[in-house]
């Protein structure tokens, strides 16, 4: 490649509206030019978890001021882009549908390309948006809706090695924050309390750590986490903030530890490929946890192998990581339609069978 590309990439998945404008040079490193994300947060706090139709509402309403503002950001031009890349799943259906419409509109009245982008590619390509690391690399996407160990052998070429059977650790984060009256998004919320809490006092289990394979489970960690607050203010009619605090930093260090220990897994096989320059890659709002990132830093280096971690900002939802996978799939020639659907359920290993079971709408992971 010689040219000069330039992507927009819009990203609605959840609660996040975002667009961003990425652009590479021949093989340069790709340049995030722009990226906007409009949250959510404030519209969904009373309900104390996204509600769907408020965030494809505000989806649609917010869709083309963030791509206005992205563009004005980035300096450049509608005239000025080579294609349009746009989250086309998974996702809640509403939010997916708005981005999907909104691409289909600004493609069909400029003629650039549309690339559809599996949101789950987004994060698993991030780190070589960010350090340009080589293929195969093994990838860890740890978030609100998904936990799975991916080897990632080109832009739409992944083997999952294993994950979760039930809950994924971000939604495990936001019920947890439920049941203790902390703040969504419940991430933040937790590791905020665990930081001055004692994670020795309470003993939490590690679901899944006697089974030899890389599959997490994270449901019965969070109800063990509800037993022990049920008792706890059974004993003392309520809860002192160092009760919480004590209660966050056990369950924090619990997920930490099925990760660190899962990790050590995926690294055996992934290894056994004898991949030049071993990469682990972390991506995903859970990826923010500085408790679960050295955790998984120690593991890489008992195991020589590299560990990289996007920024924080692009490790929550963010179009930039759409706009960058829309690039790579756009230089490996693929475009879409005007027939292209938005997709609530999109596994991004489709030869592997379904871990959540399978409906009418295909695999949910």
């Amino acid at each position: 490649m010689t040219e000069t590309l330039t992507l927009l990439g819009l990203e609605s998945s959840c609660d996040d509206t975002a667009a961003a404008v990425v652009r590479q040079q021949a093989e340069a490193p790709a340049e995030v030019l722009a990226s906007i994300v409009f949250g959510q947060t404030e519209l969904h706090r009373a309900f104390g978890g996204v509600v769907p139709e408020i965030a494809a509402r505000a989806h649609a309403e917010k869709l083309d001021i963030c791509v206005a503002d992205a563009l004005a950001e980035a300096g450049v031009t509608l005239a000025d882009l080579d294609a349009i890349a746009v989250t086309a799943g998974p996702g809640l259906i509403g939010g997916v549908m708005s981005g999907v419409m909104c691409a289909k509109g600004i493609a069909a009245a400029t003629g650039l390309p549309l690339v559809g982008v599996n949101h789950l590619a987004g994060h698993a390509l991030t780190p070589r948006l960010t350090d340009g690391i080589a293929y195969p690399y093994l990838m860890l996407l740890v978030s609100g809706g998904h936990c799975q160990f991916l080897i990632a052998r080109g832009p739409e070429d992944f083997t999952r090695l294993g994950g979760t059977i039930d809950d994924a650790p971000g939604e495990a984060f936001d019920k947890t924050a439920r049941l203790l009256g902390l703040p969504q998004p419940g991430g933040p919320s937790v590791q905020a309390e665990a930081e001055r809490g004692d994670p020795m006092r309470f003993r939490f289990p590690r679901p899944l750590l006697d089974r030899q394979d890389c599959n997490f489970s994270f449901s019965g960690l969070k109800t063990a986490l509800l037993r022990m607050r049920d008792q706890i203010t059974a004993e003392k009619s309520g809860l002192t903030l160092q009760d919480r605090a004590d209660l966050c930093a056990g369950f924090q260090t619990a997920v930490a530890d099925v990760l660190a220990k899962k990790t050590q897994r995926a690294l055996q096989i992934y290894l056994e490929e004898n991949p030049s320059e071993p990469v682990l890659a972390v991506a995903g709002g859970v990826a923010a946890n500085s408790a679960i990132r050295a955790q998984l830093e120690t593991v890489c280096a008992e195991n020589n192998t590299r560990f990289v971690a996007p920024p924080l900002h692009l490790c929550t939802d963010n179009a930039a990581m759409i706009a960058y996978a829309g690039l790579e799939r756009f230089k490996a020639g693929a475009r879409d339609g005007m027939d292209l659907a938005a997709r609530p359920r999109w596994p991004l290993d489709q030869s592997s069978p379904a871990m959540l079971g399978s409906g009418r709408k295909g695999a949910k992971a």
